[in-house]
């Protein structure tokens, strides 16, 4: 999954989880989910692709056996700093976008039955898939195609933002962003 995806992705599944428990801060939530969508491959395919010392660009950081523990702990951090209820929101935020971020690398391969391609979510436990693309940010991007996939993703980052534009309407812009830019109209 490309970037816009993973954040269209976390950023529809924590605007759905805020609808139904009526807690709608769209603020720092938002933007730790955002940070979360992204975390992994920031991690991941620098220490893989830039600097040789993981196996894989979905190794550590997409390893659930190594970040259900980091995630864990943060949020238990967040948990006793209760006087600012905003942290626990943000980190439940950013624990949200990491975890849709894992899984939604995973789900092409689920999906057309390729488990072993799964085996980056048990890193260090199971050896990291082999990608037949070259290791680096330049051979990624020069093998984009418009497929099926990444035509969904687009959608679906279209679908984010509007959403984000009514929630910002019906919310009557009471964000300063989005005063502002009334005034400027």
């Amino acid at each position: 999954m490309w970037p816009w995806g993973h954040a269209a992705v976390g950023y529809l599944c924590y605007v759905g989880i805020a609808t139904i428990t009526g807690d709608r801060r769209y603020g720092l939530p938002v933007l730790a989910v955002l940070l979360g969508t992204q975390f992994p491959d920031l991690i991941d395919k620098p220490l893989a692709w830039t600097v040789p010392l993981l196996p894989s660009g979905r190794s550590l950081a997409h390893s659930l056996v190594t970040t259900g523990p980091v995630l864990l702990g943060a949020l238990l951090i967040a948990y006793r700093a209760r006087p600012r209820r905003s942290y626990l929101v943000a980190t439940l935020g950013f624990a949200l976008g990491h975890v849709t971020h894992v899984l939604g690398d995973g789900l092409h391969a689920f999906l057309d039955g390729m488990y072993s391609d799964l085996s980056y979510l048990a890193w260090p436990v199971l050896a990291p898939p082999a990608y037949e693309t070259e290791q680096s940010f330049i051979a990624h991007f020069q093998q984009f195609e418009p497929t099926g996939t990444v035509l969904f993703e687009f959608a679906l980052v279209g679908l984010a933002i509007a959403v984000w534009v009514i929630l910002r309407v019906r919310s009557g812009g009471r964000s300063l962003w989005f005063r502002r830019l009334r005034k400027m109209t």
